[in-house]
């Protein structure tokens, strides 16, 4: 069987991959932020081995603040440009993690008597996330090493939990003769919490509660 969750959640085993797929594309269009003429690009892109031509493009990209959208030409430049693409819009300059809650910052141009407090900070809910997965094109999951077919970045995010069969989470014996009075295992009491919380999510959206409430 499974349970349908009334709000996406994120896979706890995928948390950090998702968090550098998020540091990596812009939160608009998708796009990769990197900088398609840098030359250290064109290295990341001949890298066959997928796992690390990924890191190289995130590490180009990840403290990029801004999709790169492409300007009139001039014709001045005596090497052509490859077209980025992008929208132009600003992308956060930190992405936190703190446990399953990944937090955006967007920080504000410093000034002599700045103290930071004028930064923007926004949590990035799974539901957002999926979104911006939603975004990304096929020729983009290739180039970060990703399988449009069987691995797209939204499935990492859960919409649906499997619910594995009693014989996989059978009763146990509380006094451990196996004569006496049985339990339910470990693993069917966490199910009735997520089907606790589940119910409150759904109640929480139809009573209208703020975000935040719904989130925690």
């Amino acid at each position: 069987g499974h349970i349908e969750l009334h709000t996406p959640v994120f896979h706890v085993g995928f948390v950090v991959k998702i968090k550098k797929l998020l540091e990596t594309v812009c939160h608009t269009c998708g796009l990769i932020k990197a900088d398609f003429n840098h030359p250290d690009w064109i290295a990341a892109t001949k890298t066959k081995d997928a796992k690390k031509r990924f890191d190289k493009i995130w590490r180009m990209s990840r403290t990029k603040s801004t999709c790169d959208a492409d300007g009139p030409d001039t014709g001045k430049d005596k090497i052509p440009k490859i077209p980025h693409g992008g929208c132009g819009s600003a992308q956060p300059d930190t992405i936190r993690k703190d446990g399953l809650k990944l937090t955006a910052t967007w920080k504000q141009k410093k000034k002599e008597d700045d103290d930071g407090s004028g930064d923007r900070k926004e949590v990035i809910t799974p539901k957002q996330a999926q979104t911006i997965f939603k975004l990304m094109t096929e020729n983009t999951l290739a180039l970060l090493g990703l399988n449009a077919d069987y691995a797209r970045p939204e499935w990492m995010i859960l919409d649906v939990l499997p619910v594995p069969p009693p014989p996989v989470r059978p009763s146990i014996s509380v006094d451990g003769t196996g004569q006496g009075m049985r339990g339910e295992d470990d693993l069917t009491y966490k199910l009735g919490d997520i089907i606790r919380a589940n119910q409150r999510v759904a109640e929480c959206q139809q009573e209208g509660s703020p975000q935040h409430i719904t989130t925690e």
